[in-house]
């Protein structure tokens, strides 16, 4: 399956194929509307490090998409999807490092999500289109300062730290969400765990849902909303986000 990556090897960044082996670099952004050409060399994957996969100019976030995770933060659960952004300033890639807002937050949460990532230019796409405007899927980590959240009611500070959006390992383009399962551990200990089918609004209501609002332009990010089990983060965890088929997304946490 066609899964692009985006690293730094020899302190160049590149676009590449994961492929058995390793990474098979290609020749252009897949963003770019052609079809990059792969080379015939393949880097070994512990020889480059994985940058985030996508050039995003924005990242829309849709908040309570999942019953249960907005009935155990005590909220009511929408009847239209809750949208707010995180700035591409946020966003870390696999096996990255987390930095904990020390002095300004004491309340650091983890939440797992799919990450749409667009492939064209999108503006008031129909429900029935809105899956033809997709490149693929990422995982996603919608790190939250839940006490600043709460403090602020608005979402900005809370969840646009600086490393608070983990994106990677890759971008897949033949994944195709239907009702797989979603956890995130933290330190090996199971957190969230959850499954596609349990979406409030879908994935294509959302994309026709946001391009009404906004243009989404290609490599932007749809993150579209976590699972019940939340829970804090310290300085010294290792969180993986893991969504069946598709990956798992790893950082460590750090002050």
């Amino acid at each position: 399956m066609p899964r692009y990556c985006r690293f730094t090897v020899f302190g160049k960044h590149r676009w590449g194929l994961v492929v058995d082996g390793g990474i098979q670099p290609v020749d252009d952004s897949p963003f770019d509307g052609g079809v990059p050409r792969p080379s015939g060399e393949v880097i070994p994957l512990e020889a480059v490090r994985l940058d985030v996969p996508t050039t995003a100019t924005k990242i829309v976030c849709v908040g309570r998409n999942y019953a249960d995770h907005a009935k155990e933060l005590g909220n009511e659960v929408p009847t239209e999807p809750l949208i707010f952004l995180k700035p591409p300033s946020a966003l870390l890639p696999h096996e990255g490092v987390i930095r904990y807002p020390v002095g300004q937050s004491t309340l650091v949460h983890h939440e797992g999500e799919l990450a749409v990532v667009i492939g064209r230019t999108t503006k008031n796409v129909s429900e029935a289109a809105a899956l033809d405007h997709v490149f693929g899927y990422a995982i996603l980590n919608d790190v939250t300062a839940r006490d600043l959240q709460r403090k602020d009611v608005q979402f900005t500070r809370g969840k646009g730290f600086d490393t608070f959006c983990p994106v990677g390992p890759w971008v897949d383009t033949d994944f195709r969400p239907v009702d797989q399962r979603l956890t995130v551990t933290v330190n090996g200990e199971l957190r969230q765990d959850g499954h596609f089918a349990q979406l409030i609004f879908p994935i294509p209501m959302l994309i026709a849902w946001i391009s009404r609002v906004m243009t989404l332009e290609r490599g932007d990010i749809i993150a579209t909303g976590t699972p019940a089990g939340v829970g804090p983060l310290v300085v010294g965890d290792r969180v993986e986000v893991t969504i069946e088929g598709l990956g798992t997304l790893t950082n460590t946490v750090d002050a």
